[in-house]
């Protein structure tokens, strides 16, 4: 019964976001036909015809209006379904918009398509702006406002179901520019035609002919009760139907509550109690917890995955579509989307994404941003006694400084292959082999190393005229497991890595001051890469936090590492004569 309930869902958001195009594509070929009024009218009434060819045809017709009443039968589902009706600014608006479209567009079709089925007009592009314009005057402001209303309901729609796709962000401006040109231009064909139909209206013979092509049914009073008559019945009609809608929902919620509660605890000791069937994401939304949820909760985005703290083996089964979103981003066991979660027991969640999670949180990553365990090599290097050249210098000359050495230090780790992970003041931490894998990971790290030593040759070369000494560095190797993944807070979010094999490379860095040596590299690492390291002196050091001491190799000028260790891609070093800053 219940995988029923789910694929019917999975159908009704299908047909749902259907019928919802078609609609798009009928007041966008609508809007088309009324920017040929930046021509003349004779172009409108040339558009019409092919518009009206279309969706005037018996296909036409049936698929326009099946539209309608499927997407708003299925809106007000989606609607009766919400447990709760906290939504994000962008969905309250979007339902507002869909609220006040039965106030404001009947008018327009009734008497249009309306009059001509039942009376037989010809309600041509005159026979509509001469309404508009001349006749019923008050209407010129209503009937755009309707249009756009359904224009700006339809374009927040299509932008909630694009942003899940890779290549949105790049189409996004010119997306918009045409959602916002299309309406601006067909308001300008609108507007153009029906001030020279004002004018031209003034000609009482011009108009006696222009409403004669109307063939109207003698008097227009039939056709003017009929227009707002209906009108007045629809909004009435909606209202009341809204009323009921909304008792409706009020008398469920407190039956529900008089059943038993399911109680979902989040971290921090917040608890939120539901009715069965109850998502997890609308128990954070009636708890008021925030809780990502980019597509608003219908399971196409995967922001609002949680992990299962406690309740797991109670819980109902993912469906076939839950499965392939948390597939599709690599979610490890143990984790449910929470639009999609309806628990049927007592549940403890871990949200996973912040509330502010963007659309890109929900595309497809490599699985070790998830975190992963995994064996690689970690790089640490860090300028020796800076703080001494730093303290001579102007802020200026330390910036400077400072950029051109962090430059040649990525360059080398990016170009080695590596992953730069941060920099630590003046010092530097870089992972290998994240995805290649432990063997090549370590080849990375030393080839990183020696390109790190070039670079520092290269950086004092340019800056020998403010330099008293050289600049040096240390740099530590070590290489094991760790734990890897995207860790931090929002912009300071990065992939990392912590662990005993972290803390090591960090002490063998430091180690090169006592050595007096530009590298004090892990022997491991040496092995691991497959490369003879014996020609640099081995040494047993005890290193904080291990039990068993560790063998290194000191190594005085990483320049000198094996030519194997060097990076498979060479990069290409661009020498560039800088003139740095004086000092004053």
């Amino acid at each position: 019964m219940g995988e029923n309930v789910r694929v019917g869902r999975q159908w009704a958001r299908k047909v749902g976001l259907g019928s919802g195009l078609v609609l798009f594509v009928f007041v966008a070929t609508h809007f088309l036909n009324h920017s040929l009024g930046i021509i003349s009218l004779e172009a409108m009434e040339a558009g019409r015809e092919v518009f009206i060819a279309v969706w005037r045809s018996v296909p036409g017709t049936i698929l326009l209006y099946g539209a309608m009443f499927l997407h708003v039968v299925l809106a007000l589902y989606a609607l009766w379904r919400r447990r709760s009706l906290r939504m994000s600014v962008t969905e309250g608006f979007q339902v507002v918009l869909a609220l006040s479209i039965p106030f404001l567009i009947p008018p327009h079709v009734l008497a249009t398509r309306g009059a001509h089925e039942i009376f037989g007009i010809h309600d041509s592009y005159l026979y509509e702006l001469l309404s508009v314009w001349v006749f019923l005057p008050d209407n010129i402001v209503l009937l755009p406002l309707g249009l756009l209303v359904v224009w700006s309901h339809g374009c927040i729609g299509l932008h909630q179901w694009l942003r899940l796709r890779p290549w949105y962000l790049k189409a996004k401006p010119w997306l918009f520019a045409t959602a916002l040109l299309l309406p601006a231009l067909a308001l300008m064909g609108f507007t153009g035609v029906g001030k020279q139909l004002v004018l031209l209206a003034r000609d009482q013979d011009w108009l006696r002919d222009a409403v004669a092509s109307f063939r109207l049914p003698g008097s227009p009073d039939p056709v003017i009760a009929f227009v707002y008559g209906t009108a007045e019945q629809i909004m009435l009609g909606t209202v009341i139907f809204l009323a009921l809608f909304v008792l409706a929902r009020l008398a469920r919620g407190y039956w529900q509550r008089r059943k038993t509660r399911i109680v979902i605890a989040y971290p921090d000791g917040q608890e939120v109690a539901v009715e069965p069937g109850a998502s997890v994401l609308e128990a954070s939304r009636m708890g008021g917890i925030p809780h990502a949820s980019v597509c608003g909760g219908r399971g196409r985005c995967s922001t609002c995955r949680i992990k299962i703290a406690d309740g797991l083996a109670v819980l109902p089964p993912a469906g076939e579509e839950e499965q392939k979103v948390l597939q599709r981003v690599g979610a490890p066991g143990g984790v449910r989307l929470a639009c999609q979660l309806r628990p049927t027991a007592d549940t403890a969640v871990i949200p996973l994404l912040l509330p502010s999670a963007t659309p890109a949180d929900g595309r497809p990553r490599p699985d070790y941003l998830q975190g992963s365990e995994r064996e690689i090599a970690v790089l640490f290097a860090d300028l020796r006694a800076f703080t001494k050249f730093s303290e001579a210098k102007l802020p200026y000359d330390v910036v400077f400084a400072l950029n051109q050495y962090f430059r040649g230090m990525g360059e080398a780790v990016e170009g080695a292959g590596g992953h730069l992970d941060k920099f630590i003041g003046d010092g530097v931490m870089a992972l290998f082999g994240v995805q290649s894998g432990l063997a090549e990971g370590c080849r990375q790290a030393l080839g990183a190393a020696a390109e790190m030593s070039v670079a520092l040759q290269h950086l004092n070369q340019q800056l020998r005229h403010d330099l008293d000494e050289p600049l040096r560095m240390g740099i530590g190797i070590h290489a094991g497991p760790a734990i890897v993944g995207e860790m931090g807070y929002r912009a300071a979010t990065s992939v990392t890595a912590v662990g005993d094999t972290v803390n090591t490379a960090s002490r063998l860095e430091t180690m090169t001051k006592e050595f007096t040596v530009q590298a004090v590299i892990s022997a491991y690492v040496g092995e691991a890469a497959g490369l003879d390291l014996s020609r640099f002196e081995v040494r047993q050091v005890a290193v904080r936090g291990r039990a068993e001491p560790l063998a290194v190799h000191l190594i005085g000028d990483a320049r000198q590492l094996p030519a194997g260790a060097r990076a498979k891609r060479p990069r290409k070093r661009t020498r560039v004569r800088v003139k740095a800053p004086a000092a004053e």
